[in-house]
């Protein structure tokens, strides 16, 4: 429950946090009226009016965005990042996806309200996907929290709908159709976002979406690509994967290379993974840590995964249970400092682990999370111990594929997602003064089209940068990996 907020100048704009700097107070506050709340939304107006939302042109001394994608690739494994180069040069979506940093940087600079709830600090159109509740429903929510942080809701928005016009533009839709994409978005958060704030503090913990229910919900060529896309991550379970990713040698099965995406992992480093998992199943609650306590660590590997995360630490670890077809693919993901934190007060002093504070906030703004997500540490002689978090690997995940959505369907998605991320900020804090700072116009929906617009042209200019220092020699690339 939250307490009286205390605002706190931090650069360019101001956080909002209780007197602690967290998003908890104790039970014997009392907690600030909803009438009172919507009534705060709406006098940040005159500090920050709507349409300065839709601001974006590029400061004289906005960081180099090439120097900043070199800055985060320092601790990376350097052999991987030209593979992480070769997907960010494809295509200016490509370069959006694991230019989180770059963006991080430009919006922390803009207007806000200084709102702060859990985001996910990397919410572009991407990621957000298929994956089994704990009952085996397949739900469809936000699915990537390596960057998530307290932070501006407007951070979170401002990249979705950037994200639908590179997306857009890619893909041959028209600006008109981005337009109407972008819109849609905003119009669906707003709205989304206002119906939560309305309901009990405990309901809005309960609300999700259903695959089965989206394609009920959904026509055209969305609905097709729904269906299709729930078909084959209702197939993405470990033990169909074990065919394809593993092989018995001997006595005993192992993970399939395929260098250099999945490579061995040598003994003793393998070693020190498996320790690390041990002690990760005390992360878990009670019920889970005795299930996965069943299994015993057959091989690990390590694989690479997604745009961004190329060239941080990442293993699949396959479990065998009770038989040999009884198998889990577990997966550890290296987790840093999110891209957010340099621009949030206090941070420094909420998550001395950041595999902690991935999953925390990943269950924060999920309704239903993979009940086997935890974390861990490595810890390696000569080296710093890295941090990690956990999670099934196969577990029924999916998405809409973005290039295979015509015009119509993109409008149609940007609605779904722009309600989902509406969902996951009003889980945490803050939704009730956002509702009344948004109101019912669509003065939000002019706004984001406008900084949609201005900021897919800022990123195809990055992106022909980028492009430019690769064929200088300036960044090391590998294509078509």
């Amino acid at each position: 429950m939250n307490g009286p907020a205390d605002l706190r100048p931090v650069g360019a704009h101001t956080v909002l946090a209780d007197a602690d700097g967290t998003a908890y107070a104790s039970l014997l506050q009392r907690p600030v009226d909803r009438a009172e709340r919507y009534a705060m939304g709406r006098a940040l107006r005159r500090r920050v009016p709507r349409k300065t939302l839709g601001v974006w042109s590029p400061s004289t001394d906005r960081p180099d965005p090439v120097a900043l994608i070199r800055e985060s690739h320092r601790g990376r494994v350097e052999e991987l990042v030209p593979v992480r180069v070769g997907r960010m040069v494809a295509s200016p979506y490509g370069f959006l996806r694991g230019g989180a940093i770059v963006m991080a940087h430009d919006v922390a600079r803009l207007p806000a309200t200084g709102i702060t709830p859990v985001v996910c600090g990397d919410a572009h159109l991407g990621n957000f996907g298929f994956y089994a509740s704990p009952e085996r429903d397949l739900v469809i929510d936000l699915n990537d929290f390596d960057e998530a942080h307290p932070g501006g809701w407007e951070w979170d928005l401002r990249r979705l709908v950037a994200s639908i016009w590179v997306a857009g533009r890619q893909n041959g839709s028209s600006e008109v159709q981005c337009a109407d994409a972008v819109a849609g978005c905003a119009a669906a958060y707003r709205a989304e976002l206002r119906y939560l704030a309305d309901q009990p503090l405990l309901w809005r913990s309960h609300e999700r979406l259903d695959v089965d229910r989206l394609a009920q919900e959904t026509d055209g060529s969305l609905r097709r690509e729904v269906v299709r896309a729930a078909k084959r991550a209702r197939r993405r379970t470990s033990d169909r994967a074990l065919p394809r990713f593993t092989e018995q040698v001997g006595q005993r099965r192992r993970i399939v290379e395929e260098p250099p995406l999945i490579t061995r992992v040598p003994d003793g480093e393998a070693a020190l993974i498996a320790e690390a998992l041990d002690a990760y199943l005390h992360t878990l609650a009670p019920h889970w840590r005795r299930v996965l306590g069943g299994y015993t660590i057959v091989d690990i590997a390590h694989k690479v995964v997604g745009v961004g995360s190329v060239g941080l630490r990442a293993y699949v670890a396959l479990l065998e249970g009770s038989a040999p077809d009884d198998v889990i693919f577990l997966q550890l993901k290296q987790a840093r400092r999110s891209v957010l934190a340099p621009f949030v007060h206090g941070e420094s002093a909420w998550h001395a682990h950041q595999g902690q504070r991935v999953v925390e906030y990943q269950q924060a703004l999920q309704t239903v999370s993979d009940p086997l997500l935890g974390w861990a540490t490595v810890r390696a002689e000569q080296q710093d111990e890295v941090q990690y978090y956990v999670r099934q690997f196969r577990d029924m995940k999916g998405a809409v594929e973005l290039d295979g959505i015509d015009p119509a369907a993109l409008v149609d998605y940007a609605g779904v997602v722009g309600h989902l991320l509406a969902k996951g900020h009003a889980r945490t804090s803050g939704a009730s003064m956002t509702a009344g700072y948004l109101g019912r116009s669509d003065k939000l929906g002019r706004a984001m089209t406008r900084f949609a617009r201005a900021y897919a042209d800022q990123t195809e200019a990055d992106h022909s940068a980028f492009v430019a220092a690769v064929a200088r020699g300036g960044l090391p690339v590998e294509r078509g990996v």
